[in-house]
C-alpha cells in the first residue's frame, strides 16, 4: 500500500473493511454481499465528501506525495521521441532538471522540467528536485536553442525551491535564477509552464516566466513553503498548516489572483492514483494552450507575455 495521508485515513480504513468482508465471502462461504454494497456506497459518499472539500494543507500533502508523477512520467505519456540533453557547458550536469527535444502531436518542442526521485537513492542523485545553478543554466541553454530553431518551450514545475547550499551559492545560484527570469521574459517562441507538484520560490519561478501557466488542481505555487512562512511569521515551523490556510497557494487562489491561466483537473485523490488518466487531462489543456499561442504572430509573443505579467495584481476601482 502507498503512503497514507492524514486526511485519507477514514477512506483507507473503510477500504480495508470492504476488503475483509469480500475475503470472508470468498473463503468462508458466507454471503456478505449486501453489507459490502452498503459499505461501497458509504465509501463513495465519504470520498466525495473528503476529496471535494480539500483544505489547503490537504493539497500541500498531495502535492508532496512521494508517488506523485514527475516530469519524466508525463514526458513518457505525452510526447514522442524524447531526446534528453545534458550539461550547462560551464560546470556540469544537474539531474534535478531534465530537458530535451521531443515531438508533441507532430510538432517539435523543447521540454524542460524539475525532476524528483521516486526512492531515496534516486532522490539523492537528483538532489530531491532542488536545482543547482548549473541546472538553471542547462535550462536556459535549451530555451535559447529552442528559440534558435523556433520550437515552443514546455516547462514542468515541481520543486521545493533552488538548492540553498554553500557550493550552489559559490557557483552563482542567484545570478543563474535571475538570468533565467530575464531571458525567459524575452523569448520569441511560445512558452508554457505546468505546475505539477510543488512550485516553490525562485527555484520554481526560474521555469515559470511563460506565456501561459497551467496548474494541476492539487499543486501549490508560492514564494515560500508553508513551513518557511510559519517560521518567519510566528517563529514556529510547526504552524505550517495555519500558514497554508492564509498564503493562498492553491490553484483556485492563484487563478482568482490572475497568476495562473488554467486549472487542470486531477483524478480523484490526486495524480498519483492514475498517471495515465492524469496525463490525458494535461494533454487536453496543453493542446488547447499551445494552439492559442501558435495563433499569435511571432512578432507579438513577447508583448503577449509582457501583458500577462503587467496585469497580475492589478486592482480595479469602480
Amino acid at each position: 500500500m502507498g503512503v497514507e495521508l492524514e486526511f485519507e485515513k477514514p477512506v483507507i480504513e473503510l477500504k480495508k473493511k470492504i476488503k475483509e468482508l469480500r475475503e470472508i465471502t470468498e473463503h468462508a462461504n458466507v454471503d456478505l454481499t449486501s453489507e459490502v454494497e452498503k459499505l461501497e456506497a458509504r465509501l463513495k459518499n465519504l470520498e466525495d465528501e473528503i476529496y471535494l472539500n480539500l483544505k489547503p494543507w490537504d493539497r500541500v500533502q498531495i502535492a508532496r506525495h512521494p508517488q506523485r508523477p514527475t516530469t519524466l512520467d508525463y514526458v513518457e505519456h505525452l510526447f514522442e521521441g524524447f531526446f534528453e540533453c545534458h550539461g550547462d557547458r560551464y560546470f556540469g550536469d544537474d539531474e534535478s532538471i531534465v530537458g530535451g527535444v521531443a515531438i508533441y502531436k507532430g510538432l517539435p518542442v523543447t521540454i524542460i522540467g524539475h525532476q524528483r526521485g521516486k526512492d531515496t537513492k534516486e532522490n539523492i542523485r537528483r538532489n530531491f528536485g532542488m536545482p543547482h545553478p548549473e541546472g538553471y543554466r542547462k535550462a536556459l541553454r535549451l530555451m535559447k536553442q529552442a528559440e534558435k530553431f523556433n520550437r515552443p518551450v514546455i516547462c514542468f514545475i515541481d520543486t521545493k525551491g533552488a538548492y540553498p547550499g554553500k557550493a550552489a551559492e559559490e557557483r552563482g545560484q542567484s545570478e543563474a535564477i535571475a538570468k533565467n527570469l530575464f531571458e525567459m521574459a524575452g523569448l520569441t517562441v511560445p512558452t508554457i509552464s505546468i505546475v505539477i507538484g510543488e512550485g516553490g520560490s525562485g527555484g520554481a519561478l526560474a521555469l515559470g516566466v511563460t506565456n501561459h501557466i497551467l496548474m494541476l488542481e492539487n499543486s501549490t505555487y508560492s514564494v515560500i513553503s508553508p513551513e518557511g512562512a510559519a517560521a518567519l511569521l510566528w517563529k514556529d515551523a510547526g504552524l505550517a498548516k495555519r500558514a497554508a490556510e492564509t498564503m493562498r497557494i492553491t490553484a483556485n487562489d492563484l487563478k482568482e489572483l490572475g497568476i495562473i491561466d488554467e486549472i487542470i483537473p486531477e483524478v480523484k485523490g490526486g495524480a498519483h492514483k492514475d498517471i495515465a488518466a492524469q496525463a490525458k487531462f494535461i494533454d487536453q489543456a496543453l493542446k488547447e494552450s499551445l494552439q492559442q499561442l501558435l495563433d499569435i504572430p511571432k512578432s507579438e509573443i513577447v508583448q503577449h507575455r509582457y501583458e500577462k505579467y503587467r496585469t497580475i495584481g492589478s486592482i480595479s476601482f469602480s
